[in-house]
């Protein structure tokens, strides 16, 4: 398993940071992005129906790929030039939650048609509204530096956390949600993640502009909320009764596995850059 896990992760980041760094000649992270939204979503929707809610499946797959592409202002501009960007959003979501209730209408049984929507909903802005994050971090001054810094901090703090955990792990962190996590291995994560933080400080293409105190406690806030985000997926599989949310990538499971904590960190290091490093 292990072997396979490691195999995979150095099969997969190279396409992402390539993805990543080519965006400015077309929009490969984008559709990265929504291809992974998507197929995240759909997984998502797969573990709502083993609750024996049916969720609106193609609806919440079509708006989580509006709010993806939604953020990619480049692309937006040359698409349709007129458009004020700042009223999308807003659009989007009032429509989603409107559209949606409308379908409930139509939907059987009605008995389970607001637990229906609130799921819909819930995956849409799980899957579409947060990783359309990491689409808004990439516009941003330096915003490729900024996607990779806040890919790979993710990255070290997950790999130092489980090896950590797996190696000298003794004081589990939340036993009820996820008992393989320890506290040892999350103080690891943390580490981790401060470490990658500090060398997007070096004098290199990958350079993003923090001080040594801001480069230390945006790592630190990367791990602690990149972990809270593997926990609350956790708990989503756990209340499915499920492992993983598909087994599409060999030894990591599926896409929504992988996004967890990605996407609580694309959010924090998006504001981070927004109110403090800008």
């Amino acid at each position: 398993m292990l072997r396979e896990r490691v195999t995979t992760a150095l099969a997969i980041v190279p396409v992402l940071a390539a993805a990543v760094w080519y965006d400015d000649f077309f929009p490969w992270f984008t559709v990265l992005v929504a291809i992974w939204g998507s197929l995240a979503a759909l997984e998502f929707y797969r573990l709502v129906k083993i609750s024996k809610t049916p969720p609106l499946t193609y609806f919440g797959l079509v708006w989580t790929l509006l709010f993806v592409f939604s953020r990619d202002s480049d692309l937006l501009a040359s698409l349709v030039p007129h458009l004020d960007l700042n009223l999308l959003a807003p659009l989007l979501l009032t429509s989603a939650v409107t559209l949606s209730l409308v379908g409930l209408l139509v939907q059987k049984p009605k008995e389970l048609a607001f637990n229906s929507w609130a799921w819909t909903m819930a995956g849409i802005l799980y899957t579409g509204w947060l990783l359309s994050y990491l689409v808004a971090l990439r516009g941003v001054d330096d915003g490729r530096n900024w996607v990779l810094l806040a890919f790979f901090a993710t990255f070290a703090s997950d790999t130092a956390a489980f090896f950590v955990g797996r190696t000298w792990g003794r004081r589990k962190m939340e036993p009820s949600i996820s008992p393989a996590k320890t506290w040892e291995g999350a103080f690891a994560g943390v580490f981790g993640a401060v470490m990658v933080s500090l060398f997007f400080m070096l004098p290199t293409p990958f350079q993003v502009n923090l001080t040594y105190l801001q480069a230390i406690i945006l790592g630190l806030l990367v791990s602690v909320f990149g972990q809270l985000g593997d926990l609350v997926e956790s708990l989503l599989k756990r209340n499915m009764g499920a492992k993983d949310s598909s087994r599409l990538i060999p030894g990591h499971g599926g896409l929504l596995d992988r996004m967890d904590s990605v996407v609580f960190a694309g959010v924090l290091v998006y504001y981070y850059v927004i109110w403090v490093a800008q």
